[in-house]
């Protein structure tokens, strides 16, 4: 089984992406994770794909389960021929991803990073998923998990 968790920097991704460790064996792969893969970037590339189409191609999750994390559109579009995924777009409001980025910036967040931000956040406004979680106001991390799986 392959997910496709998509979307903008400090929307949960990688959170219910780790509470699904915890609660089955999953693989997870974020951006450019691939490249420990192989030496060459197209060879990992390469390897990386047919893991990612091998894993779509299986539907039965008592087998391998691969997450891929993806934060920016090229990275999608890279990915988007690969049919069979299930694809989790998550998302927050702007106001909400700023201020959980302003956390980790220890709470200043800079002008170009704030402009960074909006343009992520135009970038996926208008690319829907098969399951959309928007984690504004829901942060029950656990009961997200729980409803991918139920899938």
């Amino acid at each position: 089984m392959l997910y496709i968790f998509m979307g903008q920097s400090c929307t949960g991704k990688s959170t219910v992406a780790n509470k699904l460790k915890e609660l089955i064996d999953v693989e997870v792969f974020a951006g450019k994770d691939y490249l420990r893969l192989a030496k060459n970037e197209n060879e990992a590339w390469r390897l990386f794909y047919d893991k990612l189409s091998n894993a779509a191609l299986n539907k039965d999750s008592s087998k391998e389960i691969v997450i891929y994390l993806i934060t920016e559109k090229k990275q999608f579009n890279k990915i988007s021929s690969i049919e069979d995924s299930y694809k989790v777009k998550f998302t927050a409001s702007l106001d909400t991803i700023k201020s959980r980025f302003a956390q980790r910036m220890h709470g200043k967040l800079p002008q170009p990073v704030e402009k960074m931000l909006e343009k992520q956040y135009e970038e996926w406004e208008n690319i829907k998923g098969d399951m959309n979680v928007d984690t504004t106001e829901n942060n029950d991390i656990e009961k997200i998990a729980r409803l991918i799986l139920d899938v």
